[in-house]
């Protein structure tokens, strides 16, 4: 895959781009600035008077929109992207997250794609207008990792600088931010699990059962102190675990035995009791009641805390080889989604013949951008590629080819009566087409022989 540049613009935009940049005002000295590297890409463009081009400006307007962008994935995921360096753009994945879960993020650029890529994680919420950063990186350092800390919706943003165009893997997991409290065991032997009733429904259980064998280890789940243990009606022998680093306190209770003592420093894996059925479990097989209180906020759901990490997710089934290219809608109507999902959300209906512009590629699954700019997702079964026409036609006079499907389009090229044009995709009152020059682009539907 490769895009043309128009060479004497961009040549021009960056000889002044790499002259701004002079001897008072290195590379390395802004960015040295206690920003996010993506700020500081920023505030470099506006020190340099690139945000007064239109390259710049869409580059900035591109990393704002981004961050408005509604469409949705979810985890794992992973999805094979582009960027074009004669269009500024930025792509958005948001996802929901649980509180005590740990996100890695990965980013791989294809061999031959040579740019410095901003990746920017983002918690949305809707108490706060803006989007609140969690953590930043670049190309520097293509992985990191963050811990949740409330259930909320999170957005990647994922941007190249200017001027640069290829291909870019990026993959979104989750993974515990705790270790499993018992000894040998997984996710697998939860048997109950946050809000079950208790009691008749008078009361809500606080925390997961982890079922074991009486005597199996309950481990420390994180390096931490004891604060407390003891013996009570509802817990039988417990045993309390400060977590400094996460500022919370886990509950261990129904130990037939506790092996620590107040104060003592434990590290993640030591022994702390063993399992039984202790307090109000005499009746029910030996378990582990495993809970995690917050600061200011009581009880959470642990079991994000230590649920089993995502598998890497499959790889894309879809033809990676059409990123960059167009589609158009076969058959009939389709959805364009805000999420790769069966039963998402519509977009918008697409009528047969709309051509589709592929930024994404995942499993099964296109990011497309429609002519008019409206991103969204389509099944890929529901597209075929355009390398087959509608139709051929013979224009009946002299038309202009532009470059979108809008009246004040720039214009690329001024086709003469009779020329043949290859129709590929219709939209509104716009045909897609491609020259027998091989030029492509829009012509407004006009009357053909």
């Amino acid at each position: 895959m490769s895009f043309r540049l128009r060479a004497p613009f961009y040549f021009a935009l960056f000889t002044f781009f790499l002259a701004a940049c002079g001897k008072q005002q290195t590379l390395q000295g802004i960015f040295n600035q206690p920003r996010t590297p993506h700020e500081a890409y920023a505030r470099q463009l506006r020190q340099t008077h690139l945000d007064e081009t239109a390259l710049g400006r869409d580059w900035l307007q591109a990393a704002d929109q981004a961050l408005r962008d509604s469409l949705i994935v979810t985890l794992p995921f992973q999805e094979t992207g582009i960027f074009r360096a004669d269009k500024a753009s930025a792509a958005a994945y948001r996802y929901a997250v649980r509180a005590g879960e740990t996100i890695r993020v990965t980013l791989t650029l294809s061999p031959g794609t040579d740019a410095r890529v901003f990746l920017d994680a983002f918690e949305l919420s809707p108490d706060r207008p803006t989007p609140q950063p969690i953590t930043s990186a670049d190309t520097t350092a293509l992985t990191f990792s963050y811990d949740v800390k409330d259930d909320h919706q999170h957005l990647l943003r994922v941007q190249p600088e200017l001027l640069r165009d290829g291909r870019y893997t990026v993959r979104i997991q989750r993974a515990p931010s705790l270790g499993f409290p018992v000894k040998g065991k997984s996710d697998v032997a939860v048997g109950s699990f946050w809000g079950a009733d208790r009691d008749g429904g008078k009361r809500r259980h606080e925390g997961i059962d982890i079922f074991a064998k009486r005597g199996t280890p309950a481990v420390a789940a994180v390096d931490g102190y004891v604060t407390r243990t003891g013996v009570t009606n509802l817990g039988g022998n417990v045993v309390w675990l400060a977590d400094a680093e996460h500022g919370q306190h886990i509950y261990y209770a129904h130990l037939d035995k506790q092996l620590v003592q107040p104060g003592q420093q434990v590290r993640q894996g030591d022994t702390l009791g063993l399992v039984g059925n202790t307090g109000n479990a005499r009746t029910t097989p030996p378990h582990l009641h495993f809970g995690i209180y917050r600061g200011g906020r009581g009880a959470v759901d642990p079991y994000p805390f230590i649920r089993h990490a995502d598998a890497t997710p499959a790889a894309p089934r879809t033809k990676a080889e059409r990123l960059g290219e167009w589609v158009r809608v076969q058959d009939k109507s389709t959805d364009l989604q805000y999420s790769p999902a069966k039963k998402a959300s519509r977009v918008a209906a697409l009528p047969r013949h709309t051509p589709l512009l592929v930024v994404g590629s995942q499993t099964d699954w296109y990011r497309v951008q429609r002519p008019d700019g409206q991103l969204g997702y389509v099944a890929a079964r529901a597209v075929v590629p355009t390398t087959t026409p509608l139709r051929r036609e013979n224009l009946t006079r002299t038309t202009n080819l532009l470059a979108t499907p809008l009246p004040t389009a720039p214009m690329l090229d001024t086709l003469p009566a009779q020329t043949k044009v290859a129709v590929l995709g219709e939209f509104g009152r716009y045909q897609l087409v491609r020259a027998a020059s091989g030029s492509l682009g829009w012509l407004t539907k006009i009357p053909t022989s």
